[in-house]
């Protein structure tokens, strides 16, 4: 292949697509796309690839599965319909959103003119994203901390907690649950039997769950009782925020990609969804989006951090040497550190 500045290294070309390396390969697990290899044997991104993968990208921005993706660069456009139809009802929604809230700030306005200036909780509703209104978290923090404030603004619909072992983070993931509005905290205990017991209970959300089933197979992950037991919880409309601990737990890595991929799929009205993992597949940095919230106990037992998910951000690095592969994961399972006292 003779050098050209045509041709991208996987980082290039992950960069320039907004994805990340480890998506790409990915893809070409799948036979998606097919990168050429140089004479030493590395990959290498040509203006056809990039096209291709320029494609892919975009369909799964659009909530498609990779058979999805695969049926539609093949020329079956069928799947396409349904993945138009939830962008069409999840942009309805924000423009209804946006009008009334343009119809609140008419009425404060008009408040003012009259001497009757809106009150703060007003002000912050109204200078929400996307007329959402906001939700603060404020709690003193437990043991191991000193009972320091912890304060956040609002978290969007998909957020993050990680920390090295013994930080703290499963206490903190307890406390920010109770402290927001509508939380439940789930814990690494979820059984089959409680997820049947849901179910059989509620057959809107056994219809959902098997429609995200169906999802994930497309995407690559086996039918398990641990993803069964997870998806029955995460799917029920029993609470208004959710904190998941330790969401990877009895997941292999196919799973976790298909099941990360999966939660990225939902709209900006979605309830806060918060997951305690040290997954990098779960928690992929490169993957990350601006809208997700990172939120980060440090080993030396500071206060919580939020952290942007962005390189160069404070608190990024060290974020990222909390994450770790399933198979590394795999060996610190169970495993609880003791803290002297």
């Amino acid at each position: 292949m003779p050098a050209s500045n045509a041709y991208l290294t996987p980082a290039e070309a992950a960069r320039r697509l907004g994805a990340s390396a480890k998506a790409l390969r990915l893809y070409e697990r799948r036979g998606l796309i097919a990168p050429l290899r140089t004479a030493a044997g590395w990959r290498a991104y040509g203006p056809e690839a990039m096209a291709r993968a320029a494609e892919i990208v975009a369909l799964r921005a659009l909530g498609l599965s990779l058979a999805a993706v695969s049926r539609v660069l093949d020329g079956d456009p069928g799947d396409l319909d349904g993945a138009l139809a939830a962008q069409q009802s999840s942009h309805e929604a924000r423009i209804r959103q946006l009008a009334e809230t343009v119809a609140n700030i008419r009425l404060a306005r008009a408040g003012l003119a009259d001497g009757q200036p809106p009150t703060p909780a007003v002000l912050a509703a109204l200078a929400a994203p996307d007329g959402r209104p906001a939700i603060a978290i404020a709690f003193d923090l437990p043991w191991p901390w000193g009972g320091e404030r912890f304060e956040t603004p609002a978290l969007p619909p998909l957020s993050y907690v990680t920390g090295p072992l013994g930080s703290g983070k499963t206490r903190f993931a307890r406390s920010l649950a109770e402290a927001l509005p509508g939380g439940v905290f789930l814990g690494p205990d979820r059984t089959l039997a409680a997820a049947r017991t849901l179910l059989d209970a509620d057959s809107a959300l056994a219809a959902r769950v098997e429609k995200a089933l169906a999802w994930l197979a497309e995407d690559g992950a086996v039918r398990s009782d641990a993803l069964l037991a997870l998806l029955a919880h995460t799917e029920a409309d029993t609470a208004d925020a959710l904190v998941v601990d330790i969401v990877e737990q009895g997941l292999d890595e196919a799973a976790q990609a298909a099941l990360a991929a999966y939660l990225r799929r939902r709209g900006p009205g979605a309830r806060p969804l918060v997951l305690l993992t040290r997954s990098n597949v779960v928690l992929d940095l490169a993957a990350a989006r601006p809208d997700e919230a990172i939120l980060y106990c440090p080993a030396n037992h500071s206060p919580p951090m939020r952290v942007a998910p962005q390189p160069g951000a404070p608190g990024y690095e060290a974020v990222a040497t909390c994450l770790a592969s399933p198979e590394v994961r795999a060996r610190t399972a169970g495993l609880t550190p003791v803290i002297p006292a």
